[in-house]
């Protein structure tokens, strides 16, 4: 017998995996109990595979907790939407859904998906199961697998963009979970014969994968799904303006902890280039090489991004060249010019039309000055049966899109009936993101979604005295450093460390090549505008033709570029 007394013990998470008879575990059975709105804890695990995290209304946790009741728990839901499309009958689902079965809203997440919020227990299986009716499912939305794979925003922008679309939908069917639990459980209710002993996935195996896995497919020179922050990336490669092949990227990743600097955000390696009908087999192998040789002792250490680190590039392409067969092409290097949308109006090559509207920090629901949702419920309606399409982007927008000539009148007019803005009154707004935080993220340490609009207009002001109001700036917020709303690329994030305190990171590339590093830690409102103040008048001043802020910064010292990921933590300042 080998001797497996040095061997490290496994996380708790494999141990539920690999008793969870095929991700079952006591889901059906705690959806049942009508005692307590929680699921067991063991479950809880397993429900993210099922793309549903348990979450309870922290605002008012501690008053509950004082009259000794229980939290008020209640589910977040996502909904798995490879490269962020849907018809517009699935919009109008969704938002029945929202209304019937969630908190009345829609969320657009930063990787293309859409998120209920507030689904209470006996909610959730009427609500899974009215998501699935719609042709659309929340299966390895979250959990230890791959995730919604995200694409280049407007397929109907060239041909090209059409089999960007085409990859990442191939991909998320070929590297989507097998089991039978998901429709047992949320759909049929019913059990499949021998389903118990049917658990071996055959990519992921009985335990899945270490940790979550994100892929990318992008077309330069967009880099509208971060392709440096991802696990896995394919980035198309032209020639006279016909798809070559495509890059591979691998390794990238957002999350770190605070105070262990032995976690760490870092950007994606090159690994190699792949031709379109190789692309779907190299990201499969991807995922096997990591579910092979991942951590899964310690969690915090379990993404991709550490395997690299520990098994070093060279070595993670030859074990995946081993799985191929055969050897990945020499590696090109990408020019993006930027991250963000382009807002308003676009006429595609075929004469039909596309606008991508502002929806801040991804928030679809009614204010008095804006009806964003019964906006969209109108648009959808009015293009229901149509060709048009409604698409999710990476920064949280909206694009109506493939509407004809004739339609496009219509459409306008509902925009202008619910004040619904084609952009936003500020560069630094254009260019934001948040993620939900408080007061539903168990993670959250501090406000972001709620908090993220009221900084904006705090340093729109110092942007206006600095003559920067439509400049381009990239800016990110999140409530926890596990980094959602990819804050370590930006040119400037803002990453919760406790109650209206954040750390603030300066020095991200404006096209989101380069990470950022930690310019002034644990500082609230007035120290963030005391801050950035002084730096918008100095930039303005003093940068260089078509310089970013970014850039800016690290060239006047303010702060050192981080070259790699591992040395995020190093030489905080000049």
């Amino acid at each position: 017998m080998a001797d497996t007394t040095d061997r490290p013990s496994l996380s708790r998470n494999e141990g539920i995996k690999e008793a969870s008879r095929g991700l079952r575990g006591g889901i059906a059975e705690g959806l049942n109990d009508v005692i307590t709105g929680q699921l067991a804890e063991d479950d809880t695990q397993l429900t993210k595979f099922h793309g549903i995290y348990q979450q309870d209304d922290r605002d008012i946790r501690a008053e509950r907790g004082r009259k000794k009741m229980e939290k008020a728990f209640s589910f977040m839901a996502r909904v798995r939407v490879p490269g962020g499309q849907m018809t517009p009958a699935q919009w109008l689902a969704l938002d029945d859904i929202a209304e019937e079965r969630a908190n009345g809203t829609l969320r657009i997440t930063t990787r293309q998906a859409i998120q209920f919020h507030g689904i209470i227990k006996s909610n959730l299986r009427p609500a899974i199961n009215s998501i699935n009716t719609a042709l659309l499912d929340t299966l390895a939305a979250c959990g230890d697998v791959n995730r919604n794979v995200m694409c280049a925003v407007n397929p109907y922008q060239s041909a090209i963009h059409a089999a960007a679309l085409k990859l990442s939908q191939d991909i998320s069917d070929h590297l989507t979970p097998k089991t039978s639990a998901y429709h047992e459980i949320w759909v049929d209710g019913e059990k499949v014969a021998g389903a118990d002993e049917v658990v071996e996935e055959p990519i992921y195996g009985r335990t899945y994968l270490p940790r979550k896995f994100k892929i990318t497919v992008a077309v330069p020179p967009q880099n509208d799904v971060d392709v440096y922050a991802h696990d896995l990336s394919f980035v198309a490669v032209l020639d006279n303006g016909v798809i070559k092949g495509w890059d591979v990227l691998v390794g990238g990743g957002m999350g770190m902890t605070h105070g262990e600097p032995d976690t760490f955000p870092r950007t994606a390696d090159h690994l190699g280039f792949c031709t379109t009908e190789q692309a779907v087999e190299v990201a499969e192998k991807v995922v096997i090489v990591q579910r092979d040789n991942g951590n899964r002792s310690v969690r915090k250490h379990a993404r991709l991004k550490y395997t690299i680190e520990t098994m070093g590039l060279d070595l993670f392409r030859s074990e995946v060249e081993r799985h191929l067969g055969y050897s990945l092409g020499a590696a090109h290097v990408p020019v993006f010019a930027g991250r963000g949308d382009r807002y308003g109006w676009t006429e595609g090559d075929d004469g039909r039309w596309h606008v991508t509207l502002f929806i801040e920090s991804g928030r679809v629901k009614d204010w008095p000055e804006k009806r964003l949702q019964t906006g969209m419920r109108e648009i959808a309606r009015m293009l229901e049966g149509s060709e048009g399409v409604i698409i999710l982007s990476p920064n949280q927008n909206l694009m109506v899109a493939n509407i004809s000539t004739a339609q496009k009148p219509a459409v306008e007019a509902l925009l202008a009936e619910h004040g619904m803005a084609t952009s936003a009154d500020s560069g630094l707004r254009r260019n934001a993101m948040a993620c939900v935080a408080l007061p539903t993220c168990g993670l959250a340490l501090a406000e972001s979604e709620r908090y993220m609009p009221e900084l904006l207009t705090a340093l729109e002001g110092a942007l206006d005295a600095a003559g920067l109001r439509q400049d381009e700036i990239v800016i990110r917020m999140t409530g926890c450093p596990n980094g959602c709303a990819r804050p370590y690329l930006a040119e400037i994030a803002f990453v919760g460390r406790g109650p209206g305190t954040y750390n603030l990171y300066l020095g991200g590339s404006f096209a989101g090549e380069r990470l950022n590093k930690l310019y002034r830690p644990d500082i609230g409102h007035d120290a963030i505008l005391g801050a950035l103040g002084p730096l918008f008048r100095e930039y303005a001043e003093a940068r260089e033709e078509e310089e970013s802020f970014g850039d800016f910064v690290i060239r006047a010292g303010h702060i050192k570029p981080t070259t790699a990921g591992n040395t995020f933590h190093a030489d905080i300042t000049s």
